[in-house]
């Protein structure tokens, strides 16, 4: 792990050149698994808080033809539906066909983002409740950070609770420095009401590094000392509803759990009382 570097930003924008090009505005790396980025928004541009859209860079030259082929991948828009600009959070994989080369954007380059987003972690998708949890593994803090800053979440429900469970404790620094942010930002606190942060219950875990609070969070609410920990009832189909962004083992056994517990998966042609991230792989 590398210690959290500065960030970098321009506010030089750069006419594209490439198909459907956002210009980068800013990159922030956390930890040497992690970074996160900001681009220009399309004009055109409307999406729901939660939701993703494709996003890459072009691959490199074919060895006979030259040709290049765009290189694609979902990321969810961590910037609520609101922002002017897009921001993104990314896994770094040294040999991964797209991450390895985007981890080296700079403010100025271009990526190729498809205007068409998409997606299930949408408050549409769900029928009303009282508290809402957001469970989130490694970069699947994404959506959230989008959904922690959109006034809906604070108009439909009386408590936010979203858990974060990544390997090292440096990992949980962007979904920290998001929350703590929503207590500083005069918009928000303008817009839903001094104070609105003041509903949500962050509890993040680790399972590698000590930190504050160790464990998988499957693991902590089964043993009810999660449920203790944050002083809450345990999970309800009349009170609770719940969005799940992370790894594939994670998500199956969070939806069983919530099955378990009574909740039904919902989808935006049919809310219910949860939803996962099917697009999404930690």
């Amino acid at each position: 792990m590398t210690e959290q570097t500065p960030v970098t930003d321009t506010k030089a924008v750069k006419v594209p050149t490439l198909p459907d090009a956002q210009t980068v505005t800013q990159v922030q790396h956390y930890t040497d698994r992690l970074f996160s980025f900001k681009c220009t928004r399309p004009a055109s541009l409307r999406f729901r808080s939660g939701e993703f859209v494709m996003i890459g860079l072009m691959g490199d030259p074919h060895p006979e033809t030259g040709k290049q082929k765009p290189l694609l991948r979902a990321y969810s828009i961590a910037s609520p539906s609101w922002d002017e600009e897009l921001e993104f959070y990314s896994i770094k994989v040294q040999d991964g066909p797209l991450t390895s080369k985007l981890q080296h954007i700079q403010p100025g380059d271009e990526i190729i983002l498809r205007p068409k987003p998409v997606g299930t972690l949408v408050h549409d998708a769900l029928i009303p409740g009282k508290r809402i949890w957001f469970f989130a593994t490694g970069t699947g803090f994404a959506p959230f950070a989008s959904l922690l800053r959109e006034p809906q979440t604070y108009e439909d429900y009386d408590e936010v609770i979203i858990t974060h469970t990544c390997r090292e404790a440096g990992e949980l620094t962007y979904g920290h420095d998001i929350i703590e942010s929503l207590k500083t930002d005069e918009l928000l606190n303008e817009v839903i009401g001094e104070g609105f942060w003041k509903k949500i219950k962050y509890y993040p875990t680790t399972t590698r590094e000590e930190s504050a609070k160790m464990g998988r969070i499957t693991d902590l609410i089964n043993s009810g000392e999660a449920y203790a920990d944050l002083g809450v009832e345990p999970l309800n189909p009349d009170n609770d509803r719940a969005m799940i962004c992370g790894n594939l083992a994670f998500n199956l056994e969070l939806k069983d759990m919530l099955e378990a517990a009574g909740l039904e998966e919902g989808a935006n042609s049919k809310p219910a009382q949860y939803v996962v991230e099917k697009a999404f792989l930690d």
